[in-house]
């Protein structure tokens, strides 16, 4: 889904405010330079006029043309000529106003560099000299434009600044037992987390290709949120919109919005970005209190991401049993007819860091 049309006019807003502070900077400088060096104001009226003089040379240009001379007095090849030597002498004229400009600036360049001034003092100074702060080159987005969509996307997702260090490259199998083994698969620890990451790396590299879910269970502290982050941000870092809830979080914004305790806009935008994000995250899945509301609300939201072909990943301690009790067999339904499973198990993470046991 990338920016929102919203979004997007949010960055170009901040971009006309770059080029306005630009514009007011300079003139300030100007108004300063002007006091300090007053015949630099003698020198710009010079260049403006020799600005003048190359316009009107450009547009006069044609002023002897064949048309312009009588065809019962001079042959063909003798208008043509004529015209030829007219069209030389004005790109002289027109060449020699040009250098008159580079003397004058030049001399201009001279004054400020006496005065103490940078060559580029009376230049405006931009944030992107490459884009000049419009955004764009040609017709292909500016680097920082694309550094400001991912800072947009980032500040929105909910996610905090220090997650955005929870990366696939930060994500340790090392604290994964290789002799701990699930009694229902027959695999080691460290092999069910090392699958985790790939199948959570392949998702990613895939994300674009088909609408895929991912259910995250296990233990306190094995890594399940952890790998929610580096998928949040590696596809933070590619302009895909994600969202990042609690499950506490999210059902409190649902209920407020259902029973009427936030503005109708404000409901209207939460449920624009829980239903069109291109990644939904919500973490921590039965820490909430759970109730009627909060079973039907959790089906209507994955459901309905499902309806619409939006990726949506959900972790929890819960097996689906545990799942089944809390909200209902069809949200259990759901879940397995339409999201890949994949479990962690082993010793609490920051336990073993907290003890040095890895």
């Amino acid at each position: 889904m990338g920016l929102t049309n919203s979004q997007y006019d949010e960055i170009m807003r901040d971009y006309q405010r770059r080029q306005n502070q630009a514009r007011r900077e300079l003139s300030g400088r100007e108004q300063e330079v002007r006091e300090r060096v007053p015949e630099l104001a003698e020198l710009d009226a010079q260049i403006a006029a020799a600005g003048v003089a190359c316009a009107r040379a450009m547009l006069l240009n044609d002023r002897v043309s064949p048309a312009g001379i009588s065809a019962q007095t001079v042959t063909i090849p003798d208008r043509i000529d004529m015209a030829d030597r007219q069209k030389t002498e004005d790109e002289a004229g027109l060449s020699a106003l040009q250098e008159r400009i580079e003397h004058i600036s030049a001399q201009k360049a001279q004054c400020l560099k006496e005065a103490g001034y940078p060559e580029d003092y009376l230049r405006m100074h931009y944030q992107c000299p490459d884009c000049q702060d419009t955004g764009y080159i040609g017709r292909e987005k500016c680097h920082c434009f694309r550094r400001a969509e991912i800072d947009l996307l980032y500040t929105q997702s909910n996610l905090r600044e220090s997650y955005r260090e929870e990366t696939f490259e930060a994500f340790s199998l090392g604290y994964y037992s290789k002799e701990l083994t699930d009694k229902a698969t027959g695999l080691t620890a460290a092999q069910m987390a090392s699958h985790a990451l790939e199948e959570c790396r392949r998702f990613v590299q895939e994300f674009d290709g088909i609408a895929e879910n991912l259910f995250l269970s296990g233990g306190t502290g094995l890594g399940k949120t952890f790998l929610s982050h580096c998928i949040a941000n590696a596809l933070l870092e590619t302009t895909h919109s994600v969202i990042y809830f609690s499950a506490y979080d999210l059902f409190e914004l649902l209920a407020d919005s259902s029973f009427g305790r936030t503005g109708e806009a404000e409901a209207g935008e939460l449920e624009r970005h829980i239903f069109e994000c291109d990644l939904l995250i919500i973490d921590d899945l039965g820490t909430e209190q759970t109730n009627s509301f909060v079973a039907s609300q959790l089906f209507h939201v994955l459901n309905e991401r499902i309806l619409r072909q939006k990726s949506t990943l959900i972790s929890t301690n819960l097996s689906l049993g545990q799942m089944a009790d809390r909200y209902s067999e069809r949200v259990v339904s759901r879940i397995t007819g339409s999201y890949q499973m994949l479990k962690l198990i082993g010793e609490d993470i920051r336990i073993q860091r907290k003890y040095g046991l890895a």
